[in-house]
């Protein structure tokens, strides 16, 4: 569903990211790990078009990203470190916003629903997005994935910030949407949470995937040892 093809950028004489390969499964969730300027964001930036790769390609359901960006972001939902929605808007009215900016039309009872399924209490559907937790934020964008029937998830740090029940409730939802089909890649510091959510691990450093390795095969003792040396070579 999510493919990368010798992807590389470079901004002057920098590398950040080169010749990335790299492909994510429908119902597969990817968590690249690496420190900062590993890679991971601008890999995360390539494949939602946001920046033109130097050489490669990005690739959703098989389209290029760069030969027919809208069709390709059809099939995308995006997560950043923070979500942006309008604050004095509530979160069935952000929903409503932001379907309609995709091109659909959504009855508010599925919307409803689609909040429902991302986990937001009926309660807080109707109240000001000014007062959610990021947590509850995030939801609001994981409906628009489920109200679009989007194919991938696109994650820039999305536990960041977030105590260990919402991070845990938050894993729980992602793996429900992988038990959809979803492609999910999702780019993080924390190590505990990729291996509790992964299917795969890749490990970045210096805009080069290290390794991957399927997180079924390690426990999280092994997943910190095998960080550690890439991180100290």
């Amino acid at each position: 569903m999510l493919e990368a093809i010798k992807l590389t950028k470079r901004f002057g004489e920098q590398v950040a990211l080169a010749g990335l390969n790299l492909k994510v499964s429908p119902g597969e969730i990817f968590c690249l790990l690496g420190a900062n300027g590993a890679g991971k964001t601008t890999a995360i930036n390539l494949f939602l078009g946001f920046i033109r790769p130097s050489d490669g390609d990005a690739r959703v359901g098989g389209i290029s990203v760069y030969e027919t960006p809208e069709l390709a972001r059809r099939f995308i939902a995006y997560i950043p470190e923070t979500v942006a929605l309008y604050p004095h808007l509530t979160g069935l009215e952000n929903l409503t916003y932001f379907s309609g900016l995709s091109g659909g039309h959504f009855e508010q009872e599925a919307l409803c629903c689609a909040l429902a399924q991302a986990g937001l209490d009926e309660g807080a559907h109707r109240r000001k997005v000014s007062g959610y937790s990021k947590g509850m934020r995030q939801k609001v964008v994981i409906a628009l994935a489920i109200a679009r029937e989007a194919r991938a998830m696109l994650l820039d740090e999305p536990t960041s910030g977030l105590d260990p029940q919402a991070a845990n409730d938050f894993g729980a939802l992602l793996r429900r949407m992988s038990g959809v089909g979803v492609a999910i890649l999702m780019a993080t510091h924390d190590l505990f949470r990729a291996k509790e959510i992964a299917n795969t691990i890749g490990i970045m450093k210096k805009g080069i995937l290290r390794v991957s390795f399927s997180a079924s095969e390690i426990d999280h003792s092994d997943l910190e040892n095998i960080y550690l040396q890439h991180m100290s070579e």
